[in-house]
């Protein structure tokens, strides 16, 4: 019998990126790095244990926006483009490369790789979700939902009708992609405010993530800190992110990710090669960017990326299961010394990123699958499960109030308000208020409904906390920025039109077809509650 039990939460978001109207940009190639470097591994490393026997158990979150994006025809048709170039890529490194050994294997190993990618693409007809949504139906798999556009709810629990907007068109996109409620949601960000729990309890939800502190600081203080959920007073539980686990994957010091015969994440082919030789499989423009096809290994610290020595996906692979190994045999001596201290069943929780494994530590979904395997046959002191089983058979928690948190930089809210994305707020603001007047007009004119869901959409998608996380880090800042803009500019100028009572017809068309998330909105979800 085990003593304790081990949860791992991956949470599978991108921000909703389409650009019908442009025939590149690169910031789709987001979805299709994600689609070829994380998703599809994660299906190969699911299929692969039920085809031997071990019965995993895994929670992981997929957002609206990333449904909305695997779902849609015009960016399956673009990711198959792509796949295209990185095979043929591939193919033709193979040849350049006949004469190095080394540069040929890993050509080799990127080609077989990519044809997998391939064939699961093809086998599930370009549809990702009904791929994940066959281990939901078996119970290895816990899909939970998460904010409709990933809006960052203490920002904005001012208005509780955004907040509520966000929660209640995400369940109810979730029930009409998988046909079941969601059990469950992770609150973007991780970041609890105290009161949100009463509008996901009236949502029909279950339970929710928080970050560690958001529970440790809890009141009064939880008896067994992280190590069992809460229960808030309206019968919604939390559950808080293990520190110890966290940061054996997480850390840039002890991390695993930063091992040294792991693939580097920043050398790639495409700054790498020959300009006129990579040039067809770069932007359009001729500027450089990664094509996903990587040489080198991490190698060792305070090197220059010149200096990086060739990878060995053999090496990595036994570094991963090496890893795994560890990362169980930790767990199972914390499980042994929280069961001597609690008398009763720990529950480790380890939520991370679902695009850490794959994309950003390319060895991930190996290591995960390694974790499972080594779990089922090699140690009985602690069963993997995901939350919804976890609730079902311990059904009597501690009741308190969690403490509002984040999982971000100092645990709070400053990583998403500070001085590069303050500047939108105020503008957000203004728009929900409008909005919340607008879900006031009863319309006969299909036209004018039409624009009221359209103005839904709009500010759904300039609230993304991925915005101002973008224009925190640096990167890709223009376009967050743009994004920003035009959604609060098309949600003003529908407000402005609905309010004359002219709406164009035409540019509303226009609107409707390139930001298309959410298809049967209404926007009556930001009345009074």
């Amino acid at each position: 019998m085990s003593i304790g039990y081990l949860a791992l939460v991956l949470h599978a978001h991108l921000p909703f990126v389409r650009h019908p109207e442009s025939g590149y940009v690169l910031e789709e190639e987001w979805l299709y790095e994600a689609i070829t470097e994380t998703y599809i591994p994660l299906l190969q490393v699911f299929e692969g244990l039920k085809h031997d026997g071990v019965d995993f158990k895994i929670t992981m979150s997929m957002t609206p926006p990333l449904v909305s994006m695997l779902l849609d025809p015009l960016l399956q048709e673009r990711y198959d483009d792509h796949l295209a170039q990185l095979e043929e890529l591939a193919e033709m490194e193979i040849e350049r490369n006949a004469h190095n050994g080394h540069l040929k294997y890993l050509a080799e190993y990127y080609a077989k790789e990519f044809n997998q990618v391939r064939q699961v693409w093809e086998k599930y007809d370009r549809n990702l979700i009904k791929a994940f949504n066959q281990f939901a139906e078996s119970n290895n798999l816990e899909i939970i939902t998460c904010g409709a556009t990933h809006g960052y709810f203490p920002l904005m629990k001012m208005y509780p009708q955004a907040v509520w907007a966000q929660i209640k068109v995400a369940c109810e996109h979730y029930e009409e992609t998988f046909g079941r409620a969601p059990k469950g949601i992770w609150l973007p960000e991780c970041a609890y405010y105290e009161g949100v729990e009463r509008m996901l309890a009236d949502a029909g939800l279950r339970y929710f993530l928080t970050d560690g502190h958001g529970i440790l600081y809890a009141r009064p203080r939880p008896r067994f800190g992280t190590y069992a959920p809460i229960f808030t007073p309206t019968g919604v539980a939390a559950f808080g992110r293990d520190h110890e686990s966290s940061q054996q994957v997480w850390s840039s010091e002890v991390g695993y990710p930063g091992a040294t015969e792991y693939r580097e994440f920043y050398r790639d082919l495409g700054w790498d090669a020959e300009y006129e030789y990579i040039k067809p499989y770069v932007m359009p423009n001729g500027q450089r960017k990664n094509v996903g096809i990587k040489y080198h290994k991490i190698t060792g610290k305070g090197l220059g990326l010149g200096d990086k020595q060739l990878y060995d996906p053999y090496w990595a692979r036994e570094k991963a299961a090496e890893h795994a190994g560890n990362f169980a045999y930790n767990r199972e001596r914390q499980v042994e010394h929280l069961y001597g201290m609690m008398q009763r069943k720990p529950i480790i929780v380890s939520p991370y990123d679902a695009e850490l494994f794959g994309h950003w530590w390319y060895e991930g979904p190996w290591f995960i699958d390694y974790l499972f395997r080594k779990s089922w046959f090699d140690q009985g002191t602690f069963e993997m499960t995901h939350l919804a089983d976890y609730l079902q058979g311990n059904q009597t928690q501690q009741v308190c109030h969690p403490s509002q948190s984040s999982w971000g930089y100092k645990g709070f809210h400053e990583y998403w308000l500070n001085e590069t994305n303050a500047w939108i707020y105020p503008h957000l603001h203004k728009a929900t208020e409008r909005m919340i007047e607008l879900a006031k007009n009863e319309p006969e004119d299909e036209l004018v409904w039409r624009s009221l869901n359209q103005a839904a959409r709009e500010l759904l998608l300039a609230q993304s906390s991925d915005w101002a996380f973008i224009m925190r880090t640096g990167t890709m800042v223009p376009y967050a920025v743009r994004r920003t803009r035009s959604h609060l500019m098309r949600f003003h100028k529908l407000y402005e039109e609905i309010k004359q009572g002219k709406v164009d017809s035409g540019w509303l068309e226009k609107v409707e077809a390139i930001d298309n998330i959410f298809p049967n909105i209404d926007y009556r979800v930001y009345r009074p509650l």
